[in-house]
């Protein structure tokens, strides 16, 4: 698994993850977020088009980061998730809290 921060601007970061989003790489892309948030990029886009598996620490590391960018004053998007993390989201009805978008660029834009 890795994570991978973009500085869009000085507000907005996109973190590209790779791989599995589990009990063993939810901590760290967590950390990651919320260190991002910490820098001063508390609007975030999570790009998950090469995350094929998200289970519940990765949903538990995603609400982290999200409620660390909302108490900093910002917000959290997701882009480009797969049919599994979809229907993750859906059955946990965490997809009304975690905004999905069909790629960076229209998630960026929530923020224009």
């Amino acid at each position: 698994m890795s994570i991978s921060l973009r500085s869009v601007d000085t507000k907005t970061a996109v973190a590209v993850v790779s791989d599995r989003l589990d009990l063993l790489t939810a901590m760290d892309v967590k950390a990651q977020l919320q260190a991002a948030v910490a820098r001063g990029q508390y609007r975030l886009v999570v790009d998950l088009d090469a995350v094929p598996f998200i289970d519940s620490s990765g949903l538990g590391a995603l609400i982290g980061a999200l409620k660390a960018a909302r108490v900093a004053g910002g917000d959290m998007r997701i882009a480009r998730a797969k049919p599994q993390v979809l229907y993750v989201l859906e059955i946990t009805m965490l997809d009304r809290v975690l905004q999905c978008h069909d790629n960076v660029e229209n998630a960026l834009a929530y923020y224009s």
